[in-house]
């Protein structure tokens, strides 16, 4: 493919909610430009977007996918996303690449959940949109409907670029409000001009009024002289939508559908009309250093700016390898280039140059100033990183991702698989950066988390069929402690004698609760050499090693301090092993007497929903024993924050969902440890028990 200059670039996210018929659109809109030998169908697999054995099976995106197409002289770059809440994260990165979003809208649903939720990631990014209300040929679409929802849930400047002529099945053409023409479609989606229908007359020329008073509004001249005339003149209303647009004043609506192909050549035309390119762009700033603590620096979408580029996905192909996918964001570059990976410090060589058609790689002889390209086999580049000119580094701010709102223990089911885990696991987090994968020292598990069930059941599914690694899920334990409640003195006394030398150490000491989240605290408070310097260590050390066992429950035993303040050694048969021995008897004598307790897990949670279900959320936070401790309003959602124990947030996020018809979300950090109410201590302990993890300290005879 040819190498194409910024204005002639489009770079296009195409958002929306699960089963708006995204990937079905992006199919389509191949066909009509005739990028594709084949018209992809997502109910038949054969998609360019959704190629992966999962996507084919389960029909549903789950990660960024990627098509071009040129269009009279113009590339436009589609990013197909993820709409499945499980999934629906990964919109971010390709909303912080993409020039303009493309909204699709389901025709007979409207506006959805996931919809409201990636056109707040849009306003993160401050980026322009189209709109397109697909399926306007089924059983009870309605444009009017959906367009309503969309104003009613965003803005006013929604407006229709075109409109439908005919309904459900007998939806055959639209009418272009801009340029004031009418076409109906023949099966392969080739446009022919009509008259446009006298009936919907009136509907058009409001909806053009209202497009010339939007206009007129996003630029005070405009404005005067609308006032002035009442209208505006046709010289005034085309320079200036691709500059409402841009400013993201003007969002415009297309009716279209993406199974019959009816209203897709116009949209391709205003695609390159009016959609923004590169350039339209405010300059994106970054910083000196990996570390990002210095002052901003600003790097404009122009070819004469140094090369810099951001790496937003990363794909681990079979057959090719790493796959980095790039936007060039300053700059250009051309195959076999050095360039420095500015947030690893390390050079690149980069090969050869490549755009993306699902999983196919064609190889370019450049790539200018707001392309998206692809990479093979890059040595330590990895998503998120920067890659610029060494003389004039910049690395730029990677995408946050929502925190993991679900976790589960990952256990592999053979010796084999688990010496091939790490490696698989490796290969799939690259992929993946909104998963989390790690290992609880407390518990020793293995912890894999992600945004919901279905996504941790398609990692399993990956490094079954991909990978050949058999894994079994669990919920993960809590990491409970324990302490003691009240101070005790207490010997541990330690003597064996089996002829020949022997073992004897002997130790008083004072064992006394503190605080939450003190810890463990040593004194020291013997005076004389009732017990030699020598020794004394190693009677802390006993004391620690058998706390890490546990009181009751065999969770490690925290907030407690020791005082040794007398003891007695033996010039022949005490050593070190002997008073660490002695510091175990000492501990197991303590944990009789001191009343210890099992502490468990607080977290501080904030759970963000719509006002209407406020009241719900705060009820089931109340069951879990959760204590709220303030709400507060961010932009139109309900921001509700408690302290709740870990063990009961184990599965809050389908509760969540359910509550809020997965308009929710929320997030947690440990805050502190409290003490267990009875009840559910006694049954942690049976648990503890069944499971093998209670000491009887045998050892230390």
């Amino acid at each position: 493919m040819k190498a194409f200059t910024t204005e002639n670039l489009r770079n296009l996210a195409v958002i929306g909610h699960g089963d708006a018929g995204k990937t079905q659109l992006v199919a389509s809109l191949l066909q009509i430009a005739g990028a594709t030998p084949r018209w992809g169908r997502v109910g038949e697999g054969t998609t360019v977007t959704d190629y992966d054995e999962d996507s084919i099976a389960r029909k549903i995106s789950l990660n960024n996918n990627f098509a071009n197409l040129e269009y009279k002289d113009v590339k436009i770059n589609l990013i197909d996303t993820p709409g499945y809440a499980a999934f629906v994260s990964h919109a971010r990165p390709a909303l912080r690449v993409a020039d303009c979003a493309l909204v699709v809208v389901d025709g007979v649903n409207g506006i959805e959940v996931q919809t409201e939720k990636t056109w707040q990631y849009a306003n993160e990014f401050l980026l322009p949109r189209f709109m397109v209300i697909n399926k306007m040929d089924k059983e009870r679409a309605d444009f009017g409907h959906a367009l309503d929802t969309a104003a009613q849930s965003f803005a006013r400047s929604i407006v229709p670029f075109t409109l439908p002529i005919g309904q459900e099945a007998n939806f055959r053409g639209v009418v272009d409000v801009v340029h004031q023409k009418a076409y109906e479609f023949d099966k392969d989606g080739k446009a022919k001009e009509i008259p446009i229908p006298e009936d919907g007359r009136a509907v058009v020329d409001t909806t053009r009024e209202r497009l010339i008073e939007i206009v007129a509004e996003s630029d005070d001249a405009l404005m005067e002289k609308y006032f002035e005339n009442g209208t505006l003149e046709e010289e005034d209303i085309y320079p200036n939508l691709a500059r409402a647009i841009a400013n993201s004043k003007l969002c415009p609506v297309y009716a279209v559908s993406a199974d019959t192909l009816v209203g897709l050549s116009i949209l391709l035309d205003h695609i390159v009309e009016f959609a923004p390119n590169p350039a339209a762009h405010e300059a994106e700033y970054g910083f000196a250093n990996a570390e990002r603590d210095g002052e901003r620096i600003t790097r404009k979408y122009s070819s004469e700016e140094p090369f810099s580029a951001y790496v937003f996905r990363t794909i681990a192909d079979p057959f090719a390898g790493r796959i980095n996918v790039m936007k060039v964001v300053s700059g250009k570059v051309s195959p076999d280039a050095t360039v420095y990976n500015s947030s690893r410090d390390t050079a690149e060589r980069l090969g050869a140059l490549h755009v993306l058609q699902g999983k196919n790689l064609d190889k370019v002889s450049e790539a200018q100033t707001g392309d998206i390209i692809a990479v093979v086999k890059l040595r330590d580049t990895q998503t998120g990183d920067t890659l610029c000119d060494r003389a004039k580094a910049i690395v730029y701010p990677p995408v946050e991702y929502p925190e993991a709102a679900i976790s589960f223990a990952i256990e592999p089911k053979s010796r084999a698989d688990e010496d091939k885990i790490s490696s698989a696991l490796h290969k799939i987090l690259e992929e993946d950066p909104s998963l989390h994968f790690d290992r609880d020292a407390q518990t020793k598990e293995f912890i894999l988390s992600g945004s919901g069930q279905l996504h941790i059941e398609t990692v399993v599914d990956k490094l079954k069929n991909r990978y050949h690694v058999e894994v079994a899920l669990h919920p993960p334990k809590v990491p409970y402690k324990e302490t003691i409640t009240q101070p005790v003195e207490v010997q541990g006394r330690h003597k064996k004698q089996s002829g020949g030398r022997g073992q004897f150490g002997d130790c008083k000491c004072v064992f006394e609760p503190l605080e939450r989240g003190a810890g463990f605290e040593w004194v020291d408070k013997i005076f004389g050499g009732s017990v030699p310097q020598n020794f004394r260590p190693a009677i802390e050390k006993g004391i620690v090693e058998a706390a890490q066992g546990g009181a009751i429950a065999g969770y490690p035993l925290v907030d407690f301090k020791v005082t040794l303040i007398d003891g007695s050694y033996h010039t022949v048969d005490s050593d070190e092993h002997s008073f660490r021995a002695a510091g175990r008897k000492a501990f197991r004598n303590a944990i009789e007497k001191a009343k210890p307790t099992l502490l468990e897990p607080i977290m501080d949670v904030e759970v963000f929903c719509p006002q209407e279900v406020s009241g719900d959320i705060m009820g089931d936070l109340n069951s879990r024993r959760g204590r709220v401790s303030g709400m507060d309003m961010r932009g139109k959602q309900q921001v509700i924050k408690a302290q709740v124990p870990l063990s009961e947030m184990l599965d809050y996020q389908s509760k969540l969902n359910s509550v809020t018809q997965a308009r929710g979300s929320y997030h947690m950090q440990f805050s502190h440890y409290d003490p267990l109410p009875g009840n559910l201590s006694a049954k942690v302990v049976e648990q503890a028990r069944a499971e093998g993890r209670i000491r009887t300290h045998d050892e230390d005879e």
